[in-house]
């Protein structure tokens, strides 16, 4: 409507746009950043003990990252509800929605870590080397560890987003890469009097650092609800089952999206595992190349998300609309530039792993094609963050379904082991599916824009936006 018929209206509304989003997005961002960056330390470290190690670790976290998706996931139901009552003004309501995600995240926390530590057993069975199987096993026990803690982070996590208090969030993120680096320090190698665990030391050491994590934030609400008389404990006196029962409404299609986007590549992990250490441990560094560069856009979705929720709980759609489309341009601008990083420097990037020339050579290949599709990995998080913000959960499920698991997956393994392309198969076959993703889930905001302009009515675009 107004931004399709004058253009330079919609590019000055952008341009207002960008200080506040980039204002939440950037503390977001860095925060992303720092929670990759304990996987990157994690595959760094663990890939000077040598392949079949690294291979273990890149096949635990394969595993265990599923069920933690699932229990993340759920909890992004209080995504959009916290951000749209905060845009509202309705702070007792975003408090009363923290004690109901609360209320879900601690008893899925324990139910996924038993169900992490009872998928060990399967990884024999899959094929997989027994001398991976062998070091996963105990790694997946560590890791499972973690996962209450982690989920109780999230739970604080989600509310200090919707409500614009990043800042904490990041330094919690940041800060426990130190904690996950001096335990790698120790606990893989044998330092400071500790027994060298290798794998096992690594995943005890992600799960400190998740604790710690847990720790920052509950400090934080802690000193928060002193200094600005929330009374948090008053809304601790009940059990929210409507808003726990919403939360599961809208949780569980972004749940699965999450675990059809994560799922796919921890299922191509398992598929490279049956080529041989070189080719899993190939594949790991790419893919935590990727996953690195993905953690940019992957922030400024989730300012998006809290933008486009703040917007709709004002009732202002067009609002909404800047919001959705100023994240998609930032995300896409960053992701052409990491193409570009990637597809000039990929054997410095290898060399930051392994010197290995078996396993860079296989890691320069998957760095070329992940360059190719970083564009669109950008544009369809930030899609799937705006729609989220907006209450549209289920069109991002549906797109990853059919991307991902009936074009991207069948045509990877065609590729791999139908074709003899090896691991550069799957990730032909994968960006094919990415790439699909993108441009469908790009369209589905503009049609939830018209969507929101008649449910909301719309204002004309020359109007500028809250500065929430």
């Amino acid at each position: 409507m107004f931004a399709e018929r004058n253009p330079m209206l919609h590019l000055r509304a952008i341009q207002r746009e960008m200080p506040p989003l980039l204002r939440l997005a950037v503390p977001i961002v860095l925060g992303e950043v720092g929670w990759m960056s304990m996987n990157f330390v994690d595959i760094a470290m663990i890939g000077r003990v040598g392949p079949t190690a690294l291979a273990a670790v890149s096949l635990g976290s394969a595993v265990f990252v599923v069920f933690a998706i699932v229990c993340e996931g759920l909890l992004l139901g209080t995504d959009s509800m916290i951000s749209q009552s905060y845009g509202a003004g309705l702070l007792d309501d975003c408090l009363q929605t923290l004690w109901a995600g609360a209320q879900l995240a601690l008893p899925l926390g324990l139910l996924c870590a038993l169900a992490v530590a009872a998928s060990a057993s399967l990884l024999a069975p899959m094929g997989i080397a027994p001398e991976i199987v062998r070091q996963a096993i105990p790694f997946l026990y560590a890791m499972a560890c973690g996962l209450p803690p982690l989920m109780g982070f999230v739970a604080m996590r989600v509310f200090l987003q919707g409500t614009h208090q990043v800042k904490v969030i990041a330094f919690a993120m940041l800060s426990a890469n130190l904690i996950n680096f001096a335990g790698n320090y120790a606990l893989i190698y044998g330092h400071f009097g500790l027994p060298a665990l290798g794998a096992t030391g690594s995943g005890l050491s992600t799960a400190l650092a998740r604790l710690y994590m847990m720790l920052v934030l509950l400090a934080y609400m802690a000193w928060q609800n002193r200094r600005q008389h929330w009374r948090v404990m008053h809304y601790a006196r009940q059990f929210y089952t409507r808003r726990i029962a919403k939360i599961f409404r809208l949780g569980a299609p972004a749940a699965s999206q999450i675990v059809l986007e994560v799922g796919i590549f921890s299922a191509s992990t398992l598929a490279a595992g049956r080529l041989g250490a070189v080719a899993v441990s190939g594949h790991q560094i790419a893919l935590i190349m990727a996953s690195l560069t993905f953690m940019v856009p992957l922030g400024i979705a989730q300012a998006t998300s809290v933008r486009v929720g703040n917007a709709i709980g004002r009732r202002d759609a067009e609002a909404a609309n800047i919001s959705g489309w100023s994240g998609l341009a930032l995300s896409a601008s960053f992701m052409s530039c990491s193409a570009i990083v990637l597809w000039t420097f990929p054997l410095a990037i290898v060399h930051i792993f392994t010197y290995n020339p078996q396993v860079a050579q296989v890691g320069v290949s998957l760095l070329a094609i992940a360059a190719v599709f970083q564009f669109f990995d950008g544009v369809q998080v930030t899609a799937i963050g705006a729609l989220r913000g907006s209450g549209n959960t289920r069109i991002a499920m549906i797109t990853d379904f059919v991307g991902w698991w009936l074009v991207g997956l069948p045509l990877g393994t065609w590729l791999c082991f139908r074709m003899g392309w090896g691991v550069r198969g799957l990730w032909f076959g994968l960006s094919a599916g990415l790439i699909s993703i993108g441009c469908v889930l790009a369209v589905a905001w503009r049609r939830r824009v018209q969507a929101l302009r008649r449910e909301l009515g719309a204002v004309p675009i020359g109007t500028a936006p809250s500065q929430l």
